[in-house]
């Protein structure tokens, strides 16, 4: 349990779960959604995985991130209030704007729309 609320102690990392909310999201969507640089959202990226709160899939050239459904499901009530929180965070806003504009212009190659 001490991971999990280290992990999530980082606001780059609950703006990253933020954008997850909407869906699956890639690397390099996530890179541009937050303007971050790729060192800087793998190693969010890398701390979440290692909490056990996201899980990746590798497609083709590109590397998805999710929300694991192992976490959602030991940790029910946590993640029930990260849910209704993460949209509170400052920042929300402007990255929210920022993903909606990485889905439409398609940076992976594969074209997936927001849900």
């Amino acid at each position: 349990m001490t991971d999990i609320f280290k992990t999530l102690s980082e606001e780059n990392r609950l703006r990253i779960l933020s954008l997850l909310l909407e869906g699956e999201l890639c690397v390099c969507e996530i890179e541009a959604c937050l303007q971050l640089t790729q060192s800087n959202a793998s190693r969010h990226l890398a701390a979440l995985k290692r909490a056990g709160i996201v899980e990746s899939d590798k497609k083709a050239l590109w590397t998805y991130f999710r929300i694991s459904n192992d976490f959602i499901h030991k940790n029910t009530e946590l993640w029930e209030y990260l849910k209704s929180r993460l949209k509170e965070l400052k920042t929300y806003s402007d990255d929210f704007e920022k993903y909606l504009k990485c889905k439409s212009e398609g940076l992976c190659g594969i074209d997936k729309k927001p849900h």
